[in-house]
């Protein structure tokens, strides 16, 4: 049994090796194929009943691995040294630095071996979930990134020089940091993990190597090295304090004991899931290739911050660091809910949206109670999968139409009309009933009302934003105003076998939503507090839930004949329409155009001023949580 957990572990990082030295896409595709196929295959077998159970307890020998990892660390550190140098970004070097020495602080302090070898190695409901996520969601990225990438290389940047040998190596070597994190229980070995999809995250947005790409590369790792500095700091103290470096042990410590080192690993989630102040390096990670963003903002570098925070959750309960805490998701959910409004580009509206979510769980987080928890968890399940389709879909809309503005995604429904009823079903996950976003933000208000009824009120304004701004994107979407031309041709099988898995899955786990509570994230949520019973749904409820999803099934069928028997006929323009058919004429016998626009709201909610704001906020708020759990 402990075999399965290093090869999910290991082999994506030999086959990020091979497919360094592999420059032919007909060699690739196989490897890349039977590399999904593993990691798919791998963490769905974690999930069957009575594995976790049986995983939980496994060994590995600590010591070697320990020390591979420390010698792999100097050498990340030496080439972040040399990155700061060679670009010329001090502020790279210098926490490069400064990390390096508080964990060697932190190492000789001997923290380490407060955690027995029997617990260096965690698999429980939480971590298969994160595996299920990384190993399904991640797999299709990679999947739909091999004919991404030719295309991206051979029509819309055949000057740029063809590094896919790099960015599939990167991918699987990401996604194998992604399954050490998840699944080790010793700090100092998360923190391994942690760090090297730090790195790889770096070179992923600066894959196309022009001026932007690098600015914003590098300012995602500056800031993500901040968040890596905290948790560093978080080791030393706790190594120096004697205590544990065993989440398992961690959690259960008295809290004002661990308080601290608690809120400097908070503090890292923070910046790894991009909240304010820390939001920008999500933002300019849109410059990279679409499988890039996806995987960033739906499987991997964003869910490891938030993954953290809820591990810690118990330690935040009813304490002042918490509420803290729970602010900083609190305003960075309103904020980038209502900034979401007044962006027309399609990835930065996803953007918006995907910080906007990890907004609420890490509120979820800082709360801290099991009802807070059990949301935070469904939220990062239903979330990665709608957000993954979404992603993908906007790359494919991008490749066909050399364009994401939103407003030139009008009539999509017969342009490309496969690819609209997915980005549809993938806007109905983000915010409609029964779908399981809606309901995990429900349990979010729930959870609010009972611990931080005042906080409800961010719960409800930034919900009634994330409503506006993905309702006018789907009414476009099903807007017609003359006739188009179907474009949805040449599309790769990879492209198409992700996007509808994602597809499936979107429905999938809204049907399966009550298996999924009761097996996987209730258990898991009894275990952390120690409840000896918890059922967070009742039996009415999951009945209209389910005549619900059956109703919605029927809504996307109507489209796939949608352009076969419709007849389309040009809009009616008050009886003075041109023979154009989207065109009239005016009062002084002018030809004007028709266009049908999006509202905005640029003048009312100015996107600097809105970030501005969320980000003094924040930077006050953390600074307030530093400064009680110093001087507490």
């Amino acid at each position: 049994m402990a075999g399965i957990i290093s090869l999910l572990v290991v082999v994506p990082f030999i086959l990020g090796l091979m497919l360094l030295a592999i420059r032919s896409q007909r060699v690739r595709s196989p490897i890349v194929g039977a590399g999904v196929a593993f990691v798919v295959l791998g963490s769905l077998y974690l999930a069957l009943p009575g594995v976790p159970a049986r995983v939980a307890g496994l060994t590995v020998p600590p010591e070697t691995v320990s020390r591979v990892m420390q010698g792999i660390e100097a050498l990340i550190t030496i080439y972040l040294l040399s990155v700061g140098i060679r670009m010329r970004r001090p502020l790279i070097a210098v926490l490069a630095l400064a990390q390096a020495g508080v964990l060697a602080a932190a190492e000789l302090g001997g923290g380490h071996h407060h955690a027995e070898a029997g617990v260096y190695v965690v698999v429980d409901q939480f971590s298969v979930i994160l595996a299920l996520i990384i190993g399904i969601v991640g797999g299709l990225i990679c999947l739909y990134a091999l004919d991404y990438m030719e295309q991206f290389h051979a029509h819309h940047f055949p000057e740029m020089p063809d590094k896919r040998p790099s960015f599939f190596a990167t991918l699987f070597v990401f996604l194998g940091a992604m399954f050490g994190l998840v699944f080790s229980n010793n700090l100092f070995w998360i923190y391994f993990f942690w760090e090297i999809t730090t790195l790889c995250s770096f070179w992923l947005i600066g894959y196309k190597g022009n001026a932007e790409s690098i600015n914003n590369a590098c300012r995602a790792l500056w800031m993500n090295l901040v968040g890596g500095l905290g948790f560093a700091s978080a080791l030393f103290f706790l190594a120096r304090g004697g205590h544990p470096v065993a989440v398992d042990q961690l959690v259960k410590a008295v809290p004002a004991a661990v308080l601290l080192p608690v809120a400097l690993l908070v503090f890292a989630g923070i910046t790894k899931s991009a909240q304010m102040p820390f939001s920008s390096w999500l933002l300019g990670a849109m410059v990279a290739p679409t499988p890039v963003s996806a995987l960033l903002h739906s499987s991997t570098m964003v869910n490891a911050g938030v993954y953290l925070v809820l591990r810690m959750s118990p330690v935040l309960q009813h304490t002042a660091a918490g509420l803290l805490v729970a602010l900083v998701g609190a305003v960075t959910f309103l904020i980038t809910s209502l900034a979401a409004i007044t962006a027309s580009d399609a990835k930065k509206v996803l953007a918006y949206s995907t910080i906007a979510n990890l907004g609420l769980i890490i509120m979820c987080g800082g709360i801290g109670t099991h009802e807070a928890v059990w949301a935070g968890v469904l939220l990062i399940i239903f979330h990665a999968i709608a957000k993954g389709l979404l992603f993908l879909c906007v790359g494919l809309v991008e490749h066909k139409i050399d364009s994401r503005n939103i407003d030139d995604m009008a009539g999509m429904v017969l342009r490309m009309p496969r690819v609209a009823v997915m980005l549809q079903i993938g806007m109905a996950g983000m915010f409609l009933a029964p779908f399981g976003m809606l309901i995990s933000k429900y349990a979010v208000f729930r959870a609010v009302l009972d611990s931080m009824p005042l906080m409800a009120v961010f719960v409800v304004f930034g919900s009634a934003a994330t409503l506006f701004f993905w309702l006018k994107w789907m009414g476009i979407l099903l807007m017609v105003s003359g006739p188009t031309e179907n474009v949805e041709k040449d599309v790769g099988t990879g492209k198409w076998a992700a996007l509808y898995t994602l597809a499936a899955l979107t429905f999938a786990t809204c049907m399966l939503f009550p298996l999924l509570s009761s097996y996987l994230v209730e258990p898991y949520v009894k275990a952390q507090y120690h409840l000896a019973q918890f059922s967070a749904l009742s039996q009415g409820n999951v009945i209209i839930m389910i005549s619900m999803l059956g109703l919605i099934c029927l809504f996307p069928l109507s489209f796939f004949n949608y352009g076969r028997n419709v007849k389309v006929v040009d809009p009616y323009l008050a009886g003075a329409n041109t023979d154009a058919g989207v065109s009239f004429t005016g009062s002084a016998g002018t030809v004007r155009d028709m266009s049908m626009r999006n509202y905005y709201l640029a003048s009312l909610l100015p996107e600097d001023k809105l970030t501005k704001t969320g980000v003094v906020t924040a930077c006050l708020l953390l600074a307030g949580l530093l400064l009680k759990v110093v001087f507490a």
